[in-house]
């Protein structure tokens, strides 16, 4: 129908269909602004009716759209709605026609639409038209326009051209173009913004210049501030320090030069701390009094020692005469030769003070090497703490047999907790055995830790038990030499030696065949040690070893009792032991409840399995062996006279007939069992007897004439 120009009829269809819009747009597009209005009057709204009003202006333009828009009373509307959307020229029409008080409102729109578009001079032009000369030297401030701000400013708004030159120092400034700045500045007359400027740019000194030129009665305020920051920035202020200082040096106001030289201080820049603080005591030193000069002295050493400048502190104190502060220095730095010169120059007294310091410094440094020249012992104990025995033991063999075997002590003291008792024999092996009293209780835990060794009874534990031996031998020969001879503990060591020398001659001869029950008689014959030897290690072991040659009844016994050991471990006591077995022998009754068993569980029920199987045989008589006196066969009491005869060297068992003697009272072997050893000995080469019949010559002073040699 719109195509038709039938336009009463659109209309009443675009309205059936609330497309009112659309029926305005017909009308405007045909030319029928009258028709339009109407539909955006009765349709749309204030809003659309102010819209069609302004559109249907702007096709007429000129007088007519004043008219048309006096009409509606929307002229201002149309003005402000027009610049507000860059219609500018039409915007002029209308106020030059009949609001010629909106044409600089709009020239200020105009200008600042230009601004924007980045047309800055057709924008100053704007801004002048409008009145606004200063907003166009705003706009080229804010684009660091110089030239144009300042002719602008110049040329309309004189009073912009302070603003103009400050905003260009500002600039400068932060181009770190200080001249410019500090120049533009001056040409605003504005010296008080300089100050500020540079203040904050921490250039004091600049600003102080100005502010005395320029601003002289704020100087003393700009001074104290300047103190007020100096003292709480630390680092800043530096540089105007100096100047004050050498200001104040060059005025010969020496007090005031040292106090601020006194004051410096950058972290970064340890070199010119160090200056300044040594001119600041050189200064008190040529210019102030004595006391002065001490306490500045007294301030900068050390400062400079902490600076780790300890030739420069020394320095500072001998000329003061701090003899002791200038040593103390020197050690601080470890400077110890300089420390100990001038001691020995200056002040000897304080020679014994540096040689303590040195010695000291040594043992916290662990430094030991270097404390073995100053001080020894002190060098040894290190060595001892820090765990260095070898190193201890070498520098310790250096000086004499007292020093050594004290530290010989200590490590085998250190190996015995460390449960390393085999090593700690060989401490002594190697070093000697001195009959030093406060040893004995480390030979004592020494042999009993050994003898407490489980698996030690066979060849491949002969060295250990052989090294025992020779030790105990070593020390008994010591201790009948010196003031402990035939005392109890020297009794005690007899019977730990022949304890050690039954070990080492069973291990020995286990595995050699032509000697088979000598392990085993040497088994029995540890039986009557067991206040030494621990119980239920001993019945075990013979038990064993009387099983294996087939002496079952011994075997029997013994095992029997380890048993009841184990038993009695497990109550805690002894009490409910049974020593019917052992009476009328030198077997002891009085023992010590085990600690630790000596075997596993394993191992004690094979054993309660065997006494078991052979108590149930019914076989065995319940009985130890007897010999021609009616007694126990292994005892060396006999149980009707009560004569002790004296154990064989070999095996353990008492001499009675067809004996051996030795060159040494009290020490004798049975003949058979002599002549099989040596025989045994030569026909099989073994060395572990050959070295047991070696012990046994040194032990009981030679072997008797049999043609036997140890090659």
């Amino acid at each position: 129908m719109e195509a038709e120009s039938r336009f009463s009829e659109a209309e009443y269809h675009f309205m059936a269909a609330e497309e009112w819009k659309a029926a305005v747009h017909m009308y405007r597009v045909n030319d029928m602004w009258e028709e339009a209005y109407r539909v955006a009057k009765s349709h749309g709204g204030p809003a659309a009716q102010k819209q069609v009003a302004y559109l249907w202006a702007r096709s007429l333009g000129g007088e007519a759209a004043v008219k048309l828009l006096n009409k509606f009373n929307l002229l201002e509307y149309a003005i402000e709605f027009a610049a507000n959307n860059f219609s500018f020229d039409f915007a002029f029409d209308l106020a030059r026609a009949s609001c010629k008080e909106k044409i600089p409102e709009i020239h200020l729109k105009h200008a600042i639409y230009l601004e924007d578009e980045g047309k800055f001079a057709e924008a100053e032009f704007e801004f002048i038209k409008a009145g606004k000369p200063k907003e166009a030297v705003f706009m080229y401030v804010h684009n660091k326009d110089w030239a144009s701000a300042q002719r602008v400013a110049e040329g309309h708004d004189p009073d912009s051209v302070s603003e103009v030159l400050v905003g260009q120092a500002k600039f400068c400034f932060e181009q770190k173009d200080f001249q410019k700045a500090e120049a533009f500045l001056l040409r605003a007359q504005r010296p008080e913004l300089a100050v500020k400027y540079y203040k904050d740019a921490d250039m004091w000194s600049d600003a102080m210049r100005i502010c005395k030129e320029y601003i002289p009665n704020k100087l003393s305020l700009l001074q104290e501030e300047y103190e007020s920051e100096t003292s709480k920035k630390g680092i800043g202020g530096v540089e105007g320090l100096l100047e004050q200082a050498k200001e104040w040096e060059q005025s010969g106001e020496h007090a005031r030069a040292v106090e601020s030289y006194l004051k410096v201080k950058d972290d970064s820049n340890t070199a010119l701390m160090e200056k300044c603080w040594m001119k600041a005591a050189e200064l008190s030193i040529k210019f102030l009094s004595a006391d002065r000069a001490e306490e500045v002295v007294q301030l900068v050493g050390p400062r400079l020692t902490k600076l780790m400048k300890y030739n420069a502190a020394a320095e500072l104190y001998l000329n003061m005469n701090l003899i002791k502060e200038a040593i103390d220095v020197f050690i601080e730095g470890e400077e110890w030769n300089k420390a100990k010169r001038v001691a020995k120059e200056l002040e000897p007294r304080y020679e014994d003070y540096v040689d303590q310091k040195y010695k000291e410094h040594l043992k916290n440094q662990g430094k030991a090497d270097s404390l073995v020249g100053v001080d020894v012992m002190a060098a040894l104990d290190m060595y001892a703490e820090r765990g260095q025995w070898e190193k201890c033991l070498e520098t310790a063999s250096k000086q004499n047999f007292k020093i050594l075997q004290k530290y010989v002590a200590l490590y085998a003291t250190h190996l015995i907790k460390e449960e390393d008792a085999p090593k700690a024999l060989q401490l002594y092996v190697q070093h000697g055995a001195p009959p030093n009293p406060q040893n004995f209780n480390i030979y004592k835990r020494l042999f009993l830790d050994l003898i407490n060794l489980p698996d030690t009874d066979g060849p491949e534990s002969y060295r250990m038990w052989a090294d025992l031996r020779n030790f105990l031998l070593q020390l008994c020969e010591n201790l009948s030499r010196s003031a402990e001879a035939n005392s109890p503990a020297h009794e005690d060591f007899e019977q730990m030696l022949l304890i050690a020398h039954y070990y080492a001659t069973r291990s020995a001869t286990r595995g050699v065949a032509q000697l088979v029950s000598l392990p085993a008689r040497l088994s029995v014959s540890l039986l009557r040690h067991t206040e030494l030897v621990p119980a239920d290690k001993a019945f075990y072991e013979a038990g064993l070893a009387c099983r294996a040659v087939g002496w079952e009844n011994m075997a029997f016994i013994f095992l029997n009792h380890f048993l009841d050991l184990c038993d009695a471990f497990d109550e805690g006591t002894l009490d409910a032991l049974d020593h019917t077995d052992f009476l009328d022998t030198d077997i002891p009754f009085e023992v010590s409840v085990p600690t630790k068993l000596c075997v596993t569980e394993a191992q004690r029920e094979e054993i309660r399995d065997w006494v078991l199987m052979v108590s149930m045989d019914n076989r065995l008589e319940q009985v130890l062996p007897r010999d021609e006196r009616n007694s126990y066969e292994a005892s060396l009491v006999a149980a009707n006279t009560g004569l002790r005869s004296l154990p064989c060297v070999l095996t353990g068992y008492p001499v009675l007939r067809d004996k051996i003697e030795f060159s040494s009272v009290g020490k004798a072997a049975n003949k058979t069992d002599w002549n099989n050893f040596l025989v045994t000995t030569k026909t099989t080469h073994s060395s572990e007897c050959q070295d047991v019949l070696k012990f046994i010559s040194q032990w009981c002073g030679g072997l008797p004439a049999s043609g036997f040699s140890f090659q």
